[in-house]
């Protein structure tokens, strides 16, 4: 065996290389919790509390009881918070519930129901 291949196999490890021992340690940070935001559904004359049950469904997973209070709720109070979340979830729902479709049981609807999405206030 060839002697310099030997000496570069019994040499010490480079005391450079291994930096983080001689760095201070941190306390691990806490992640911040992302600010909620509501998705509220608004209410219209083109869609029936059959149709927002079955879109609550599709979308939330929402149990038909609850499909049928939150419908009530957008027919009585013109609003209803449908699902609360961080921003970027809260935007995709909304885009959901307005690609959603049109009401077939309703001959005047032209579309989706409207939706957005609303910052929950400390």
């Amino acid at each position: 065996m060839p002697t310099d291949t030997l000496e570069k196999t019994t040499q010490p490890p480079d005391k450079t290389a291994n930096t983080t021992k001689n760095k201070p340690k941190q306390a691990p940070t806490k992640p911040t919790a992302l600010p909620p935001y509501h998705v509220v559904l608004l209410d219209d004359n083109d869609h029936s509390h059959e149709y927002v049950m079955e879109m609550l469904k599709a979308i939330f997973g929402y149990h038909e009881s609850m499909g049928f209070t939150l419908a009530d709720k957008v027919d009585s109070q013109g609003r209803a918070v449908v699902f609360t979340t961080h921003r970027e979830h809260a935007e995709l729902k909304r885009d959901q519930i307005q690609a959603y479709g049109n009401d077939w049981r309703v001959a005047t609807c032209k579309g989706s129901m409207s939706a957005i999405i609303v910052k929950v206030e400390d």
